[in-house]
């Protein structure tokens, strides 16, 4: 009985199991209050309640019933315990793009571990593409695991390894790479790989889902299969990032790798172009560009690989009663570099005043980026900007936060010297900066 016994079942729910000599996998059937439910045994969470057991039905659906003593459990046949197995990779087309699947891990390469009832890393690149048929209509497709891990746990060192591991794929000769990648630092490792991957040939697409790929409701195939045909076939060579436009399986929109957020803990289309607009767009397998400002695909290109961040950033987030002593304390453990998000067109406290000042004395760069969703920098108009721009802080334009603190991290990754890193920060590398501020409502309805 250790099978039942380490599928998550404890207490009542447990004895009443090996009561009636149910395994995982059986058929069997629980009669409660009047009522009969007819299915398939399957694991539950080891951290739920101990009197509930978990019946899948033919409809699919899952079902919960809490066992007391009039419930009735009948086992009436003997049946196989749940499992993946990958489908075989269907029959690639050489007369289509050559495109790589590089697996970092995430929700697009999940499945629902009935053991802890949470999400975990279960597949691997080859899964999804075997789990995805549709694929070898679209390209012909290399997989690789690079590290499997939820996005969270993604560091700078992974960045370089990621960098350099689509580095070589290039240099084979692919016509795209796809990456999947957990959706919650994706945004993160988009604007990291657009500043280390530098005049690509090719693009470089990163990839999520917000519903793991064992889910009815799954955006996992739609959005994959968006990603390789615009990284086979897209007329641009940046990286972006491909996620769902809408709520619905309409279309997949590819955002810039510099200009995107994750604004929704669980839609679909969570990922937003901020202070900008995407670069393209996929509906019915049609590739359809969205601007006609960006980097063209050229096969003679050279790429230009810069992977180093330096791990010695820090942001801090102004609040009303920010303690200046937070500045200080990072000035103190060898911070190298801090990224200020500031309030409005580019504030912090007067308090703050002498801890700034004497960071940038310290030789520690300070930059500033707004904790406002959309527009730009602008610290000539207050005399508190006006003020930190003296003490050498600078401002990030219309780059937001998350996009101004990896930039931080790389520019340090290329010079120890300040001056430089200040002159290096200043400079639009992958359309981070946007060369003028459009009308508010165009930026937040996404008009064009």
């Amino acid at each position: 009985m250790s099978q039942i016994e380490n599928s998550g079942y404890k207490g009542e729910a447990l004895r009443f199991l090996k009561q009636a000599d149910c395994g995982i996998g059986d058929i069997i059937r629980v009669t409660s209050k009047g009522k009969v439910y007819e299915g398939i045994l399957i694991p539950r969470s080891e951290l739920g309640e101990g009197t509930i057991v978990i019946v899948k039905m033919k409809s699919g659906y899952n079902v919960g019933i809490k066992v007391t003593k009039d419930v009735k459990v009948e086992k009436l046949g003997k049946g196989i315990k749940p499992a993946f197995a990958s489908p075989p990779i269907p029959k690639q087309n050489p007369a289509l793009p050559h495109v790589v699947i590089m697996s970092t891990g995430g929700t697009i390469a999940s499945r629902v571990d009935y053991r802890t009832g949470a999400v975990r890393s279960a597949l691997s690149a080859s899964d999804l593409y075997g789990v995805v048929p549709e694929l070898s209509d679209v390209a012909r497709v290399d997989t690789e695991i690079v590290f499997s891990l939820y996005s969270e746990n993604i560091t700078q060192k992974h960045w370089t390894e990621l960098a350099q591991t689509v580095a070589k794929r290039i240099e084979q000769g692919v016509d795209g790479v796809v990456i999947a990648h957990g959706t919650d630092t994706m945004a993160y490792t988009s604007a990291a790989l657009s500043f280390a991957l530098q005049n690509l040939p090719v693009p470089v697409i990163l990839v999520g889902a917000q519903r793991s790929s064992d889910r009815p409701s799954s955006d996992a195939a739609t959005n994959l299969i968006g990603a390789v045909k615009a990284a086979g076939e897209a007329p641009f060579a940046e990286v972006g990032l491909a996620m769902h436009e809408t709520v619905s399986d309409t279309a997949i929109i590819v955002h810039r790798g510099t200009k995107v957020r994750k604004c929704h803990t669980s839609r679909r289309d969570t990922f937003k172009s901020i202070n900008g607009f995407p670069i393209a767009k996929v509906k019915d397998l049609q590739v359809t560009m969205q601007t006609d400002q960006y980097q063209r695909r050229d096969a003679k290109k050279k790429l230009v690989l810069k992977p180093n961040f330096c791990e010695k950033v820090a942001l801090v987030k102004f609040y009303p009663g920010l303690d200046p002593a937070i500045i200080d304390f990072y000035v103190e453990k060898g911070i190298k570099g801090i990224l200020l998000e500031g309030s409005g067109l580019g504030h912090v406290s007067k308090f703050c005043f002498d801890a700034v000042k004497n960071a940038v004395e310290k030789g520690v760069v300070v930059a500033l980026a707004s904790q406002c969703i959309w527009g730009r920098v602008n610290m000539n108009v207050y005399d508190t900007g006006r003020d930190l721009l003296s003490f050498g802080v600078v401002p990030l334009d219309d780059m937001f936060p998350e996009t101004g603190l990896v930039k931080l991290m790389w520019v340090l990754g290329q010079t120890d010297d300040a001056k430089k890193a200040v002159k290096l920060l200043k400079t639009n590398i992958a359309g981070e900066f946007s060369p003028r501020t459009l009308p508010q409502e165009k930026i937040v309805e996404g008009g064009q």
